[in-house]
């Protein structure tokens, strides 16, 4: 008797550009990072101290720890985001061991100067509160994301981590969103600065939960082919692999939804 193997054939997988997203991260924290190098130069080559940069001059401490985690966290965290780097377990938990340190860092430093600094000139009430609420939701955000992780969590870990990215990188998000305002009308006054330094936390955070339920609703089409073993490992897209073994007829029979699987985002 004679039979003939019959081949299914395998589907393509598009690979998407993993660079666009970080680039636009790197380059977007510049910004800060450059505003960051330019203010510890001012502190360490004499300027002239004046209005807007008394307060760190008499308390040099609080700024400088600010500006050197801020600058770790956003370039680092960058790289987050590169699917080949973190599907590497080794980087990931490396690169997150300095990231949650410097995040929380970058937050509190931040909260420090918005609670003891003078405010400076073209501040006001209204934005130290906007200060209060997105450093004091940065730091939670950070602190949950590791809590999530030690539950192995991955999913929440993921989602709350980049949250607190979101939060982190705002400062080149409010360069884009107060330089139109100052090249068009002029330095804005006390409310308008305050909205407009406020616009570009919410748009932050609003691309962060785009990202995260999009990553949610994310589907791993898995080939409907013969498995040879009684287990198969599934490997969900977008994460860090999580090896897990499934059963093979669930493995090779469509799709398994990414929030099934605990996966590292």
């Amino acid at each position: 008797m004679t039979t003939h193997a019959s081949t299914a054939p395998v589907p393509r997988v598009r690979r998407r550009p993993q660079w666009p997203v970080p680039a636009g991260l790197i380059l977007l924290s510049l910004i800060p990072v450059i505003a960051g190098a330019a203010r510890l130069t001012e502190l360490t080559g004499g300027a002239a101290i004046t209005a807007q940069n008394a307060r760190f001059f008499a308390s040099p401490v609080p700024v400088v720890t600010h500006i050197l985690s801020v600058t770790t966290y956003s370039l680092l965290g960058a790289f987050q985001f590169l699917p080949s780097l973190r599907g590497r377990r080794g980087w990931h938990r490396i690169a997150g061991r300095i990231l949650a340190p410097a995040g929380l860092l970058a937050a509190l430093s931040g909260l420090w100067m918005a609670v003891f600094y003078p405010l400076p000139p073209g501040d006001g009430p209204a934005l130290l509160v906007l200060r209060l609420v997105f450093g004091s939701a940065m730091a939670a955000s950070i602190v949950l994301g590791v809590v999530a992780v030690v539950r192995r969590d991955f999913v929440r870990h993921g989602a709350w981590m980049t949250r607190g990215y979101a939060i982190g990188v705002a400062a080149g998000t409010q360069a884009l969103t107060g330089l139109p305002w100052i090249l068009l009308v002029g330095p804005p006054d006390e409310p308008t600065r305050a909205v407009l330094l406020g616009a570009a936390w919410v748009i932050n955070v609003a691309v962060a939960e785009y990202v995260i339920h999009r990553r949610a609703r994310r589907t791993v089409r898995v080939p409907a082919v013969a498995v040879p073993g009684p287990a198969a490992v599934v490997e969900v897209a977008g994460s860090v692999p999580d090896r897990r073994t499934v059963p093979a007829k669930r493995a090779a029979s469509g799709e398994v939804e990414s929030g099934r699987l605990d996966s590292r985002a």
